[in-house]
């Protein structure tokens, strides 16, 4: 398994996390994005910490794994909190030396929004992390369902982002291969002047494209094969029902936005 990008990559487990409807987890997630951006001091930003690091200890995937796969995004994180440092210009000059003058407001802003950028990644890679592709799918189609009246296609939508998400990991590793493959073969990526860099990533990508596409006509010939013909009338091998699991992680949930807007007001 490639670790380097853990979005589109599932762990199975038994875990509370596991064993939660996957309607339930894509209406809480969704919720938490949105309440995110309430948070406006310490305790408020608190209780959304703790409320992403239960889910993530809760879920039982090893910490290693997902610290890991977040690599890349740390890179994004430290990015942003150095671009606010240099661009904020309020409160009260913490460092001035030569031409590099930081103020209170510019950490502050900065580490605020690196932390919601932080939980926002976290939390929405539980969902694929402890979710399979198909669940994601069916919880997708059965929350669009209305759209359905309006002719809206719901099924094929859901099925494409199903198929996104679980050829990222596959297309990770097949970069990873060709890109070794090239190397020996003489190809360096990482050093020399750009416009040297640029044309050495076109023996990355022919092969990649072209490996995608012969792996896009092989699953549309194999479900052909097997007659598929879309949404309408198909049955479904597990029917999503919400249980008492459920009930208690959406309690658990709403008393987390309750907190978090009296911390907000109050704290």
């Amino acid at each position: 398994m490639n670790n380097s990008l853990i979005i589109g990559q599932y762990v199975p487990g038994k875990s509370f996390v596991h064993r939660l409807d996957p309607r339930t987890k894509i209406t809480i997630i969704f919720f938490y994005v949105f309440i995110v951006f309430f948070a406006n001091n310490i305790p408020s930003y608190g209780i959304l910490v703790l409320f992403a690091l239960s889910s993530m200890f809760t879920s039982r995937v090893p910490i290693r794994f997902i610290l890991k796969g977040l690599t890349p995004v740390w890179i994004l994180i430290i990015f942003t909190f150095i671009l606010h440092l240099f661009v904020t210009k309020e409160g009260t000059v913490i460092f001035d030396y030569w031409i590099f003058e930081f103020y209170s407001g510019g950490v502050i802003q900065g580490f605020a929004i690196s932390l919601r950028f932080f939980l926002l990644i976290l939390v929405t890679s539980l969902l694929t992390l402890t979710t399979t592709p198909i669940e994601i799918t069916d919880a997708i189609e059965d929350m669009l369902d209305p759209l359905n009246k309006i002719k809206f296609p719901v099924h094929e939508l859901a099925l494409m982002m199903s198929i996104s998400l679980r050829f990222i990991p596959t297309l990770m590793q097949e970069t990873d291969k060709i890109s070794r493959a090239q190397a020996s073969r003489g190809v360096d990526f990482r050093t020399g002047p750009v416009k040297e860099r640029i044309k050495a990533v076109v023996p990355l990508l022919v092969p990649l494209f072209v490996s995608a596409f012969k792996r896009a006509e092989e699953l549309a010939m194999a479900m052909e094969a097997r007659g598929y013909q879309g949404g309408h009338g198909r049955s479904k091998l597990r029917e999503l029902k919400i249980d008492s699991i459920d009930v208690v992680a959406y309690i658990i949930f709403i008393i987390v936005i309750v907190i978090l807007f009296y911390t907000r007001n109050y704290g």
